[in-house]
């Protein structure tokens, strides 16, 4: 029996989410070094060229869906530690989402989080694609129910043991 717990143990200490009776908790980061820390995340909404083109002409109803998509992805970044548990609070020092018409159907989104920190930001720069890519949806719903949002990815990371 003493020996079934003491392989228990030693599987949980590779586990950094897990404690000692194997339920969930959050990292202990306090003895890393606060380092400037980056990440940068993307994907897409696939939408009718007609949908595309509303968005351009600033004729969806709802208002200007660039502007607020992009104000949505800074407060999704910030609030990123209330949504997901296990993520950290942190001092976001940038955040910056930008837009970019990948096709006539496409609409791409690229998010770039920074921190002076001691853990990264992926999961906020992830976060903020994720809620800007929901309120293009959002606002163009009444328009185009065929909206897909897709391929949410991290694309870069810098700063701490990736340095």
């Amino acid at each position: 029996m003493a020996d079934r717990w003491k392989i228990v143990e030693e599987e949980l200490k590779v586990l950094t989410h897990f404690n000692k009776e194997g339920r969930a908790q959050m990292v202990d980061v306090s003895a890393k070094d606060i380092t400037a820390r980056t990440a940068v995340a993307r994907g897409m909404v696939a939408m009718k060229p007609e949908t595309m083109q509303l968005i351009k002409d600033g004729a969806i109803e709802k208002g200007d869906v660039l502007n607020v998509a992009q104000v949505a992805g800074i407060m999704a970044a910030k609030k990123t530690c209330d949504i997901i548990p296990m993520c950290h609070p942190l001092q976001i020092t940038a955040v910056d989402i930008n837009f970019s018409e990948l096709s006539e159907t496409e609409l791409g989104i690229i998010a770039t989080v920074k921190t002076m920190d001691r853990t990264g930001v992926e999961m906020e720069a992830l976060t903020a694609v994720s809620a800007a890519a929901l309120t293009v949806y959002d606002m163009c719903k009444a328009v185009d129910k065929m909206m897909l949002i897709g391929d949410i990815e991290l694309v870069e990371k810098t700063g701490g043991k990736s340095e």
